[in-house]
């Protein structure tokens, strides 16, 4: 068994908080959390991966123990943060990595690919979407922010941040709500409160940035055909499962797994998770 490492690194402006395990020499897999989350959402994975794998996981900026430093601008966009998570790669002496990128981490992870085809070994996604049928009526409060960013719609965002909905966003579409630990998303609203609200604001008004991002995604997956495996809660209320189906489009051969969850399927279904990711990790390094 490896022991996880609690460390951090400062890049582009921020003290970033990770955790680390496994063998330096082994083959990396990065892992990306979204929204709602942190790192400790792979809390449970890591010692599953760490065998045979060296498994990173930071908390993106705005997210978890990752701080920005004093007295350093930053803007809470998803360029900024596929920035930090680039200069982080690089700090930790990453040349080839695959990604199981979840939520907020999928644009993140894309424009690592986009940048980076060369260095992206194999994707997992998980409720990670990267094509406009995926998004769901859910996403009409952002879509009016979007296209109008006026102050009255930007506060229209403000109630996807209370402590209630994210408790929700865990819950939604879980048929055995018992299986969800509390502490998750109590960390998740926690680190909302301690890091404040706007950060998150800016974050869901640039979240429309991702969709006209989506085609360089769609290039980069028909031109190198990574291994990719979606696996998805299937009543995930803001990413749909015909978002997991549409990867079959650029990348044939892409294997889709539903999981009859929410959102997190990851906090209900993480052994099955593990399991699907040890053998596709296996057979896509191997290849």
């Amino acid at each position: 068994m490896h022991q996880v490492h609690y460390r951090t690194i400062d890049v582009e402006g921020v003290n970033l908080f990770y955790r680390e395990a496994g063998l330096a020499d082994a083959p990396t897999v990065l892992l990306l959390h979204g929204f709602g989350a942190s790192s400790t959402m792979f809390r449970e994975l890591i010692p599953q991966l760490a065998s045979d794998y060296r498994v990173i996981a930071p908390d993106l900026p705005g997210f978890g123990q990752t701080n920005v430093l004093p007295g350093a601008a930053f803007d809470y966009t998803f360029d900024r943060l596929a920035a930090v998570i680039d200069a982080f790669v690089v700090a930790k002496g990453i040349e080839r990595f695959a990604m199981y990128v979840f939520d907020y981490g999928a644009p993140v992870g894309w424009r690592l690919a986009v940048r980076h085809p060369h260095k992206v070994a194999a994707i997992v996604t998980q409720n990670g979407n990267g094509y406009e049928e995926g998004l769901s009526d859910g996403w009409a409060d952002m879509r009016r922010a979007w296209a109008e960013p006026t102050a009255e719609h930007r506060e229209a965002l403000r109630r996807f941040n209370t402590r209630e909905m994210i408790e929700w966003q865990y819950t939604e579409g879980v048929p055995d709500t018992s299986l969800i630990a509390p502490e998750p998303w109590q960390l998740a609203h926690a680190a909302i409160e301690r890091i404040g609200v706007e950060p998150q604001m800016d974050l869901l008004l640039d979240y429309g940035s991702n969709v006209a991002h989506y085609p360089q995604l769609h290039a980069f997956l028909r031109d190198r055909q990574p291994p990719l495996l979606a696996i998805w809660g299937r009543y995930d209320p803001f990413f749909l499962p015909a978002g997991a189906e549409a990867f079959k489009r650029d990348v044939p051969d892409a294997e889709v797994r539903f999981l009859d969850t929410g959102h997190f399927a990851i906090e209900t279904h993480g052994a099955e998770i593990a399991a699907a990711m040890r053998d596709f990790l296996g057979r896509a390094f191997k290849g």
